[in-house]
């Protein structure tokens, strides 16, 4: 028997409602189809703050982050930048609660030479008002911008190597962090990929040390990202984060959210359509109405700009990895739904968020990277669909990016693709060009650009998912250009695009549709062979 959030789609069904970008769009799916849903948000911490003092006090494999402060002592508080949680949760965030408790202690304890930094690594550098939003006024007041800023990777005079690693990895991190008496990690886990090493090792890090992993060889290795266990990504990660943790007194604090993105007005997003009620479904009929109807603009803003109701469900605090175990498990336990056998065809909306464009437009790259990167990785054990198999996509794929985010993203899209999609050819031809553009070198600094490299590291981030898919089919397009650009083809309806994809898949194909988000994940079992099914009657099939 199926887990109660499979559902496999009769005669009965209502269609199923898809995000394509920022619109909504019913599709029918064909009698059979499975379309997997998240679990249902786990219950909030009644009293988070409570919970945030009694990780500090009660670590695991650490002493109690009081027994580590003495007066005079020089210490770098750093914490996740705003690539998570998607959308940014209402306030307070959960880092300025955890920030208003440790900087608190850190005041009863003498300490007084204390500065955040957000831990950019090559993420754009986030705005004023974004960072307000995170930490909170009164935090933002005292320590803005001299004690609470940006990391920049490109300041090299601000970067210090620490080693290298076994397998040639050199950690080189941020020189006020590597510098103090007390490194404390401020954690929001938004899904397993993050947190553990990953935090210090490469939020604080620069291009030397990203290189090491963030290139087409590892990210093939990975099945997939967002199982650990699995992913020679975090397996380099693992290896570089412990050489920095045996130099370095580090405290993580992790900390882990539910999956409850939509607050009550939108709610019914997360519910299987069979389950709506007759004024969820006229919601929902009329939302999708109206997202029609609006500018693009205004459409993101319905959904980007309000705040999500995320509730707290885990604060955990100590040595990283001991840490990193329990927010794990808390995570898995919010997102893993288990699914029993592979599709021949998988069938996904490309939403309208990224951790990459926050405050800004998802363009066709990080289209690209949602698809063949975060929604195929998706899964622990076995990918959701079979070797070869196809991937269904909704989304327009616009000729949009945003100047000010992602300058670097539109001459790799524009100028480099063309001549190669190949990632390791991009990776030693092209990359080293870019990471020494002075112009985008400054608007990363400067500006708000994301790092030069990141384009490439956008496209290697895709790698799994195009080694392992057969095809991709992109329904909704709005131009023939960026999908034919990114390697796939296209469809004006789901319709046609099943007809297609049915031409590469087995008769009776397997098809798992992802009604997402919010988030979940897909733990996967290979299921055994099943005796053969004898073909419908042309008039049913």
């Amino acid at each position: 028997m199926s887990h109660p959030c499979v559902v496999t789609i009769d005669s009965r069904s209502a269609p199923r409602v898809l995000f394509s970008g920022d619109r909504l769009v019913e599709v029918d799916l064909p009698t059979g189809s499975r379309v997997v849903y998240p679990k249902p948000p786990l219950k909030p911490l009644k009293d988070v703050d409570a919970a945030i003092r009694y990780a500090i006090n009660h670590p695991y494999n650490s002493e109690p982050l009081y027994a580590k402060l003495r007066p005079g002592m020089k210490v770098t508080i750093a914490m996740d930048d705003i690539s998570l949680p998607l959308p940014p949760m209402k306030r307070p965030d959960i880092r300025e609660r955890v920030l208003t408790i440790v900087l608190d202690l850190l005041a009863d304890y003498g300490v007084d030479d204390v500065e955040i930094i957000v831990a950019t690594s090559v993420h754009r550098r986030m705005k004023d008002w974004e960072l307000r939003h995170v930490v909170g006024d009164k935090i933002f007041n005292a320590f803005w911008p001299k004690r609470l800023y940006n990391h920049d990777a490109e300041n090299l005079a601000n970067m210090k190597y620490l080693g290298t690693t076994e397998e040639g990895e050199e950690v080189e991190l941020n020189r006020r962090a590597v510098e103090s008496d007390l490194i404390i990690y401020v954690n929001l886990n938004l899904v397993p990929m993050d947190g553990g090493h990953k935090s210090v090792a490469v939020g604080l890090c620069g291009y030397r040390s990203l290189r090491a992993h963030h290139n087409p060889r590892v990210m093939r290795q990975c099945h997939s990202y967002m199982d650990p266990k699995s992913s020679a990504l975090n397996t380099s990660v693992v290896r570089m984060g412990r050489l920095a943790n045996k130099k370095l007194n580090v405290f993580t604090i992790e900390t882990t959210i539910n999956n409850r993105m939509f607050d009550t007005p939108l709610e019914f997003l997360a519910k299987n359509e069979d389950d709506l009620s007759r004024t969820e479904r006229n919601a929902l009929q009329a939302l999708r109405f109206t997202l029609d109807k609006m500018p693009q603009p205004a459409r993101q803003a319905i959904f980007q700009r309000v705040p999500s109701p995320f509730g707290v469900t885990g604060v955990f605090a100590g040595e990283t990895e001991a840490v990193h175990e329990h927010t794990l498990r808390k995570s898995f336990e919010q997102y893993c739904v288990p699914v029993v056998g592979q599709s021949d065809i998988l069938i996904t909306g490309i939403p309208f968020i990224s951790p990459y464009n926050v405050n800004s437009f998802l363009n066709p790259l990080l289209v690209q990277v949602m698809a063949n990167g975060y929604l195929f990785n998706l899964y622990r054990n076995a990918p959701m669909v079979k070797k070869g198999g196809t991937m269904i996509i909704m989304h327009p794929c616009t000729d949009l990016f945003d100047n000010e985010h992602h300058s670097p993203y539109i001459e790799f899209v524009h100028r480099v693709l063309p001549e190669t999609r190949d990632a390791m050819e991009l990776h030693k031809v092209w990359e080293p060009k870019f990471a020494k553009n002075p112009a985008y070198i400054e608007m990363y600094r400067y500006g708000h650009a994301y790092h030069p490299t990141h384009p490439f590291f956008m496209w290697y981030w895709g790698e799994a998912g195009r080694q392992h898919l057969g095809r991709v089919i992109v329904v909704g397009a709005d131009n023939e250009y960026i999908p034919q650009l990114l390697g796939w083809e296209t469809a004006r309806t789901m319709d046609e695009a099943l007809r297609m994809a049915k031409q590469t898949a087995p008769p009776n194909p397997d098809i798992l549709a992802l009604h997402c988000p919010p988030i979940f994940m897909a733990d996967m079992s290979v299921e055994k062979q099943r005796a053969p099914i004898a073909a419908l009657p042309e008039s049913q099939g």
